[in-house]
C-alpha cells in the first residue's frame, strides 16, 4: 500500500490530506484554549492592518479576511492553518517532481518533509507564521525550479507571487530569492534567465504583494523589529565582543544541525551505503541547491557577526534549509544506484512519524499530569468564562495581553476585546459602552494573578478607573487538581469617567 501511495505527487497528496484533516479532527476535540500564536490571531482578526507589529502581516491578512466571512470558531483558526500546510507538502512536491526524474522520488521527498522538526511537529504543534513562511518557500522552490529547467511567464510570475508572500510572511524570508540568484550565476546554462524580460513583471507583482506592508512599515520600524533583535541578540545571556559573536556562531550550528540531523539520519539508514556513495554525486542543479544553501548559511554568519545576534533558532532557518530533503534525494537519484531498497525501508517512515506527531500533540495536553509541564491550552478559559458570566454579560473586554485577549475573543465572538493603544491610541470603544466592561489579565506566574504596573497604568491612561480587583483560580485542564492557574479581571460600567 505505501509503495502505492508513492507512485505519484497525486496520490501522496491524498494521502497527505487525510492526515491533515485528523490533525484538524484532533484540534478541534482538544480543549478550545488558544495556544499564543493562536490566540494572537484571533485577536487581530478583528482588525484588517498594513501592520501588526513584529510580525508581517500576510497570515494575519488570511485569517481576518476568513474570519470576516465566517465569525471566529476554533475551526476557523484550525482549518486554514492545515490547508496552508498542506499546500507547502504540495508544492514542495511539486518542486521535487522538476528537478527528480522518478515521479515515486519526487513523492518520497514530499512526504519526507514530515521528519524535519520545524514542519512536522512544531508548525502543527503552535505556529502560525512560519506556516505561511513553509508555504511560501516551497511555492518559491517550485516556480524557481521550474523557470531554470521550462521557463515561462507563468513560472517567473509563480517566483514574483512567492516572493511577495514570503516577504509579508517572515522578514527572514528574503535570504532565500537572494541566494536563489547568486547561486545561478556561475552557471553558464542558466545565467541568461537572471536577464529575462520576464523577470520584470514578477519583480512588479511581489512589489505590489508587499507595498501595503511596505509603505506602514518605516514609521513602524521600532515595533516591527525591536522584539526579534532582542531575541536574537539574547542581551541578559550573552556578554559583547568575541563572547557573543562565539555563542552567536555557536547558536547557528547547533540550530543547523538540530535542523538537518534527524531527516539525514533518516535517510542514511534507509539508503546505507547507497548513501554515502551518493554524496559524492554532482549535478548542475545539485550545485545550485549546494550555493543556494551556503550563501544562505553565510548571510547569517553575518547576522552574527555585524547584527550581534547570540541566539539562532531553528524555524528562523526554515527558507534557507527546506530544500534539503530535494537536495539528498537528487544526490542519491544522479548516483545511478538501485534505490528500490532504499525506498522499501524509508516508506514505513512517513506514516510512523504521521503517528507519533499525532500522539504528542495529544498526550501533551492529555497526560499534562504525567508530564508535569502545563500548556497553555491547559488553561481553562471556558471555566473562566461560566464562572464570570453567571450574573452578567460584558459588552466590551479590555485585556492585559493578547494571549488573554485572543481566548477571550474565542469565548466571545460578538465582543469587541481590545488593549490598551493598540491598534490605536487609547480604547475608543470603552467611552462607547453601554454597559459592563471586563477587565481581564493573567500574571507574571500560573498562581499570580498580580496586575502589571504597566497594564494598570496604560488602563488609567485610557480613562478606565478599576473599583476593585478580583482573582479566579481554576485548576488546569487535564491536570491533577493540584496545580491550577489565576487570573485576575474586575467590572466596570462603560463611559469615560
Amino acid at each position: 500500500m505505501l509503495e502505492r501511495i508513492t507512485r505519484s505527487i497525486t496520490s501522496a497528496s491524498i494521502f497527505l490530506a487525510a492526515y491533515f484533516l485528523l490533525n484538524i479532527a484532533l484540534r478541534i476535540a482538544l480543549p478550545h484554549t488558544l495556544d499564543l500564536d493562536e490566540a494572537e490571531q484571533s485577536f487581530y482578526s478583528q482588525y484588517l492592518l498594513a501592520g501588526y507589529g513584529p510580525q508581517p502581516p500576510f497570515y494575519n491578512w488570511i485569517q481576518y479576511a476568513i474570519v470576516s466571512v465566517t465569525g471566529i470558531s476554533m475551526w476557523v483558526l484550525s482549518v486554514p492553518k492545515n490547508i496552508i500546510l498542506f499546500g507547502c507538502y504540495l508544492f514542495y512536491g511539486l518542486a521535487a517532481r522538476e528537478v527528480l526524474k522518478s515521479r515515486s522520488l519526487a513523492a518520497v521527498a514530499m512526504l519526507s518533509l514530515i521528519t524535519l522538526p520545524q514542519v512536522g511537529l512544531m508548525a502543527q504543534r503552535e505556529l502560525t507564521h512560519t506556516v505561511a513562511l513553509l508555504f511560501a518557500t516551497s511555492l518559491f522552490l517550485f516556480g524557481f525550479f521550474r523557470t531554470l529547467r521550462r521557463p515561462t511567464i507563468g513560472s517567473y510570475l509563480l517566483i514574483g507571487i512567492a516572493t511577495g508572500i514570503g516577504l509579508i510572511s517572515k522578514y527572514n524570508f528574503a535570504i532565500l530569492p537572494f541566494a536563489a540568484l547568486v547561486a545561478v550565476l556561475p552557471e553558464r546554462e542558466w545565467r541568461s534567465r537572471l536577464i529575462d524580460w520576464r523577470l520584470l513583471p514578477a519583480a512588479v507583482l511581489a512589489i505590489l504583494i508587499v507595498l501595503p506592508h511596505a509603505l506602514w512599515l518605516p514609521d513602524n520600524l521600532a515595533s516591527a523589529s525591536a522584539p526579534t533583535l532582542e531575541r536574537m541578540t539574547a542581551e541578559h545571556l550573552a556578554p559583547a565582543g568575541l563572547p557573543r559573536i562565539g555563542q552567536g556562531l555557536l547558536s547557528l550550528v547547533i540550530a543547523v544541525l538540530g535542523f538537518v540531523a534527524l531527516p539525514i539520519v533518516l535517510i542514511a539508514a534507509a539508503f546505507r551505503r547507497d548513501f554515502f556513495r551518493a554524496l559524492s554525486s554532482s549535478s548542475p542543479m545539485i550545485r545550485v541547491i549546494e550555493r543556494m544553501m551556503v550563501i544562505s548559511l553565510i548571510a547569517f554568519v553575518g547576522v552574527v557577526l555585524f547584527a550581534g545576534a547570540s541566539d539562532i533558532h531553528e524555524r528562523w532557518l526554515d527558507p534557507c534549509l527546506l530544500v534539503l530533503l530535494i537536495y539528498l534525494f537528487l544526490k542519491l537519484e544522479t548516483a545511478d544506484l538501485d534505490l528500490s531498497a532504499g525506498l522499501a525501508r524509508f516508506r514505513p517512515v512517513v506514516p510512523v512519524f504521521m503517528v507519533v506527531i499525532l500522539s504528542i500533540l495529544l498526550f501533551r495536553i492529555v497526560g499534562i499530569q504525567y508530564i508535569g509541564t502545563y500548556t497553555r491550552t491547559n488553561v481553562p478559559f471556558s471555566g473562566y468564562v461560566a464562572e464570570l458570566t453567571a450574573t452578567r454579560k460584558p459588552v466590551l473586554i479590555v485585556a492585559g495581553t493578547k494571549f488573554v485577549a485572543g481566548n477571550m475573543r474565542l469565548e466571545f465572538p460578538d465582543v469587541p476585546v481590545v488593549i490598551p493603544f493598540f491598534p490605536g491610541p487609547g480604547v475608543p470603544e470603552y467611552a462607547d459602552a453601554k454597559g459592563p466592561v471586563l477587565v481581564i489579565w493573567r500574571g507574571e506566574t500560573a498562581d499570580d494573578p498580580t496586575i502589571s504596573p504597566g497594564f494598570a497604568n496604560d488602563l488609567v491612561k485610557s480613562g478606565i478607573h478599576l473599583p476593585e480587583l478580583k482573582t479566579l483560580t481554576l485548576p488546569y485542564l487535564f491536570g491533577d487538581g493540584k496545580r491550577s492557574f489565576s487570573i485576575g479581571y474586575s467590572w466596570v460600567e462603560g463611559g469615560a469617567k
